[in-house]
């Protein structure tokens, strides 16, 4: 098994997600762990007005915006390990004790054939091999929806994704305190829907965690009469 881990290396060596450069071995390169835009203290936690909490290591910006569109768009799946390891440090800080199960937001069946991997599965599985555990599929997505990337008002994000996840198995759900991964956090809309499903299907709690959350807009101050 170690002959043909490391042939397949030779083959497709382990990159940086943000910058591309080669590596030794899976993860983040020195000048990009210095580069990226991290969250700090309370500003790695947003609050949503729906009652969910999710947390995240990186603002949605320059590295690691790139970063994350190669993971998304342009076929980068390994990336889905060092970004998934960033996600169980920053849950395992911001949550710690709260949650005994991990699932993820699921992708469309049609988007699934697209992009040919499903890529918050990818960090939810990548974050439970730290934690010697694995993701439970708790969610399915019935309607193939536009990509909430191309909508740009909260109320529209919302409106998109109402009604398009489902909690097959509530029994499954029933009674567990869930933490539920997706790749960003820009409105939240779309993870609090999926929040509001998992608390009707009988959650006792449910928490989420992303890579990056999208910088939220400070309104103008106003100026001040002369």
């Amino acid at each position: 098994m170690k002959l043909f881990s490391s042939f397949l290396d030779l083959l497709f060596p382990p990159k940086c997600p943000f910058c591309g450069r080669v590596l030794d071995a899976p993860g983040i390169c020195e000048a990009c762990q210095k580069a990226l835009p991290w969250t700090e203290g309370d500003d790695a936690l947003r609050l949503g007005p729906d009652g969910f909490r999710c947390a995240a290591p990186l603002w949605y910006r320059d590295l690691a915006r790139e970063g994350l569109h190669r993971f998304k768009f342009q076929g980068m799946s390994s990336a889905a390990t060092p970004l998934g390891e960033l996600i169980a440090q920053c849950a395992a800080e911001h949550f710690a004790g709260a949650f005994d199960t991990v699932t993820w937001v699921p992708v469309s069946a049609k988007r699934l054939r697209q992009r040919g991997y499903d890529q918050a599965r990818l960090l939810a599985e990548s974050a439970c091999r730290l934690w010697d555990t694995k993701p439970l599929p708790l969610l399915r997505k019935t309607v193939h929806n536009p990509a909430q990337s191309g909508l740009k008002e909260s109320a529209q994000r919302r409106a998109n994704v109402q009604g398009v996840y489902t909690a097959p198995d509530p029994a499954a759900v029933r009674d567990r305190r869930i933490l539920l991964i997706d790749d960003i956090c820009t409105t939240g809309a779309t993870l609090a829907e999926c929040v509001r499903v998992l608390r009707e299907a009988g959650a006792a709690d449910v928490v989420c965690a992303a890579v990056a959350l999208t910088p939220l807009e400070k309104a103008a101050v106003p100026a001040k009469n002369a």
